[in-house]
């Protein structure tokens, strides 16, 4: 069983940075795929980030430019920072865990992740 636990959210104004953090346990972090998800109010879970273990990244593209996924393997920890924040970059963001090998295609669906943390809000002001 490996748990996420998420920190970082908060209100920013549109323009504003922010810095989510998710820890998980688990001996074997380093092998995990680590998926960012979001979700707005009235909207369906999207993509927003991944990392695989061989440190490739992905994101979807209204982040391209603007967000950052990182890892700290020793501190089994993914990172997503966030730049240039904007009003509709507002949402409860989600950390997954994907404990096993993971294609470019897999990692950008939610479904295919077994982990999930419980979020962390997310509030741009315009």
């Amino acid at each position: 069983q490996v748990q996420l636990v998420e920190s970082g959210g908060g209100l920013v104004q549109a323009g504003g940075s922010l810095r989510l953090s998710c820890v998980a346990s688990g001996r074997t972090f380093s092998s995990y795929a680590m998926g960012w998800f979001r979700q707005a109010p009235g909207k369906e879970r999207e993509f927003v980030a991944a990392i695989r273990s061989g440190l490739s990244t992905y994101y979807t593209d209204s982040v391209k430019g603007r967000f950052t996924i990182s890892r700290d393997n020793a501190k089994n920890t993914v990172y997503l920072q966030m730049n240039s924040l904007k009003p509709e970059d507002t949402a409860v963001y989600h950390c997954a865990a994907r404990p096993k090998g993971s294609t470019i295609v897999v990692v950008k669906r939610g479904g295919e992740y077994d982990y999930w943390g419980q979020g962390t809000q997310v509030t741009v002001a315009s």
